[in-house]
């Protein structure tokens, strides 16, 4: 029986990221190999024509999967009918500009995107933000859409999460498919925290804890950290822009985990809507470590955490905190 096919949205669809991303979607890397889609693709009214040049390449690829095209600058057509929303489209800081411009540009931005799918999405929609600042703008994009569960708004720290197990895996000469069980907390910011506290790896002889196979501490609480929540930044100085290929992979791993499933022993980081989980302040969107089931996340619960860890989970909630402030303040 073929499925019906799953309409999902890409906002900033013209961009780098978005350019990354449609064809993997199209070929079915984000809902699976026999899952048919149609993509919508939005963005601002000067990026039109660059839009539509993708439309015009995805006609030449001649997805199997791909069932169809809307690309529009308009959010009302962009958002009718979605099950999927991949919120790429933001308003990046530029030189010279306080936080609190950058803030206010995305507060309006997801405020008015929110609406949008309020009114006109499928009922279930699953919303990724990958914006920056994500979890904030994610939890603006909540506040503003009051019907879509608020399980189901989530933000991207799967690109930090995927970047922690590639460190590992180079530090270690092993394959990246061997490492599990790495955790980012809190912000995708620099102030997240990579733990690897209690991440395994595959060997002969079973799961070993990665801690115990890399064997030293001041790199995992050092260098390791650092390269992680610095990783973009190294990016941008290497290519001149920021990344792309690997931010749209991520993107297509966390919504195919949280559609299809987690394997049965592996969790993988979201930012999710906090419930107080490990003493990080409710009503935060804050990256946790979750498996997924039958479409739904659920937080990894009775995990040890200890004083190093605690310090850095708290220091990433205080920034949420505090960004969560600024966003309010823009509203008023």
């Amino acid at each position: 029986m073929a499925k019906d096919p799953v309409r999902v949205l890409v906002t900033g669809a013209a961009g780098q990221i978005g350019y990354a991303l449609v064809p993997m979607i199209a070929r079915g890397v984000m809902l699976g190999p026999d899952q048919p889609v149609i993509l919508h693709m939005l963005d601002i009214p000067p990026a039109a024509e660059a839009l539509n040049g993708v439309k015009m390449e995805l006609v030449d690829a001649a997805f199997p999967l791909l069932k169809g095209v809307v690309a529009t600058t308009d959010a009302v057509e962009a958002c009718t009918g979605v099950n999927v929303a991949v919120m790429v489209g933001g308003f990046p800081r530029k030189e010279g500009m306080e936080r609190k411009d950058v803030m206010s540009k995305n507060v309006s931005i997801y405020k008015s995107q929110a609406s949008a799918l309020e009114a006109h999405a499928a009922p279930n929609c699953k919303v990724l933000v990958v914006a920056n600042p994500a979890n904030t703008n994610a939890l603006i994009l909540k506040e503003f859409a009051p019907s879509i569960p608020a399980k189901n708004i989530t933000c991207l720290t799967r690109l930090d999460h995927n970047r922690a197990l590639g460190q590992i895996s180079e530090r270690l000469n092993i394959q990246v498919s061997d490492v599990k069980n790495v955790i980012i907390w809190g912000n995708h910011s620099s102030t997240q925290y990579p733990d690897v506290s209690h991440a395994t790896i595959k060997t002969p002889s079973g799961q070993k804890p990665v801690r115990e196979l890399v064997s030293d501490d001041d790199w995992l609480k050092g260098e390791f950290i650092k390269t992680v929540q610095q990783r973009g930044a190294a990016i941008i100085k290497a290519r001149k822009l920021s990344s792309a290929l690997s931010a749209a992979s991520a993107a297509c791993d966390h919504i195919r985990d949280w559609v299809l499933g987690t394997p049965e022993g592996t969790w993988v980081s979201m930012g999710v809507y906090s419930d107080g989980s490990y003493n990080v302040p409710a009503g935060l969107i804050y990256s946790f470590p979750v498996t997924c089931r039958a479409g739904e996340w659920t937080i990894v619960q009775g995990l040890s955490v200890d004083e190093f860890s605690r310090k850095k989970m708290d220091a990433t909630a205080e920034e949420l905190t505090e960004e969560k402030a600024l966003a309010y303040s823009c509203l008023s």
